[in-house]
């Protein structure tokens, strides 16, 4: 039993590091380094590696853009409970970037990484809950999602409020 902790935190050891240097590549500019050591991480499971490939497919960082692969990698990190990730899933569903246009799937996504208190998913799903998308209309979640986001210090969120309480006050009660 000794051993295979032992194996097992040698390999999260190293995976740590490969994932650090992964980062020092990335902010040097070298994403060819950073594809090569994020790769086998993300094929194993790793939900950071798999998001930043994400990332980087979905900004033509490193490799040609790919919005398809961006949504796959996303995909992955999302359903292990990345809100980085589910929020930038929902983003794609939200616009059809890699992915058919899905407002309802937007919102699945959304909620998940706003759950985690994700900003910028609150943020959106304040402007789901205003236009009726994926949802039902509905001003006072629109408030609360603002709110919760506006809390973190979002300016975007705070001029949605204040637009909002102005049109609706009862909605802002």
């Amino acid at each position: 039993m000794r051993i295979l902790l032992f194996t097992m935190l040698l390999l999260s050891l190293s995976f740590g590091d490969a994932f650090n240097d992964g980062l020092k590549a990335l902010k040097s500019g070298n994403y060819k380094k950073a594809i090569e050591l994020w790769m086998p991480l993300a094929k194993q499971g790793n939900s950071s590696a798999q998001h930043n490939l994400g990332t980087m497919y979905a900004n033509g960082d490193g490799v040609k853009k790919d919005y398809k692969e961006a949504a796959k990698w996303y995909t992955l990190a999302a359903k292990q409970g990345n809100s980085t990730a589910q929020y930038n899933l929902g983003f794609m569903y939200d616009n059809g970037d890699g992915v058919k246009k899905d407002y309802k799937e937007a919102v699945k996504w959304y909620t998940l990484a706003a759950k985690q208190g994700n900003s910028g998913a609150q943020l959106n799903l304040g402007f789901m809950y205003v236009k009726g998308q994926g949802v039902k209309t509905n001003k006072i979640k629109a408030f609360e999602y603002w709110m919760a986001s506006a809390k973190q210090g979002n300016s975007d969120a705070q001029k949605n409020l204040d637009i909002l309480c102005k049109q609706s006050p009862w909605a802002c009660k």
